[in-house]
């Protein structure tokens, strides 16, 4: 049986065709755990009117099979969230396979840590870089542990959650998907990105493009010279509706659009 966005998306006329996005997940074989995020994949679709064709990928077969195999078909590549290190290096040569290749991405939450991982490691030259979540001994842990969450021993429902508001950098590809420069968006999580990192990374050309108001927090990074490649520690997908597609995926989806017709 159908689900209501496969019915949705294969009704939506596409007049410049169809695109497909590679999802890199953890729980590619239920679902339902990205059913939020399909959602708003088709969100964008239907602003683009265009059909979105999902890709579904087990991270940890592309540890298996390497990434040209696997991602060769992609118009654009999204790496969900998740917790935990199964699968991480294989999410990690993903986003390293879409940056070096142009390929439109988004990174939501774990993508978006993952994706500063993979910045440390290939572009900043951090050998060993990692989040501390998953290798404590790491010589360069780019995410860490939130100061707020040090103390915390009952992982029940602890975790920075809720709506935030986020100040977006002028100029920046943030900035002009949402056409503002401040937003609120949902969060889950407990790592963050590591501040005593943040010269040695925007040196090396990563942007640093979302900031908590007060500038301690990085929510949103994004990439020098490439045509999108846009990666958040919060969650956009939950405020994605059908008639208001949240400007992330519908530039995103968009994106895919124009590479998929060259241009």
């Amino acid at each position: 049986d159908l689900t209501r966005w496969e019915t949705i998306s294969r009704n939506i006329a596409a007049p410049e065709g169809e695109v497909t996005i590679a999802i890199v997940g953890k729980y590619t074989g239920l679902k339902d755990a990205y059913k939020s995020l399909i959602e708003a994949l088709v969100h964008g679709g239907i602003d683009h009117e265009t059909r979105v064709n999902v890709n579904w990928i087990e991270s940890e077969e592309v540890e298996r099979q390497g990434t040209e195999r696997i991602l060769r078909e992609a118009d654009g590549i999204l790496i969900p969230g998740g917790f935990g290190a199964r699968g991480i290096e294989g999410k990690i040569v993903t986003i390293q396979y879409a940056r070096e290749h142009q390929i439109p991405f988004l990174g939501l939450c774990l993508g978006m840590q993952c994706a500063t991982i993979e910045f440390a490691r290939n572009v900043a030259g951090l050998v060993g870089a990692n989040s501390a979540e998953f290798d404590e001994k790491t010589p360069h842990p780019v995410i860490h542990l939130m100061s707020d969450q040090q103390s915390v021993n009952d992982k029940g429902g602890t975790m920075r959650l809720g709506a935030y508001a986020c100040k977006l950098g002028e100029g920046t590809l943030a900035q002009k998907m949402y056409g503002v420069s401040e937003v609120r968006e949902r969060h889950r999580h407990r790592y963050e990105f590591n501040n005593a990192y943040r010269e040695q990374l925007t040196a090396k050309g990563l942007i640093l493009s979302g900031l908590s108001p007060d500038g301690r927090l990085v929510e949103i990074v994004e990439l020098q010279n490439h045509p999108w490649f846009l990666a958040t520690q919060f969650h956009p997908e939950y405020k994605s509706r059908p008639h208001h597609p949240h400007p992330l995926f519908s530039g995103f989806v968009g994106a895919a659009l124009r590479r998929k017709c060259g241009h």
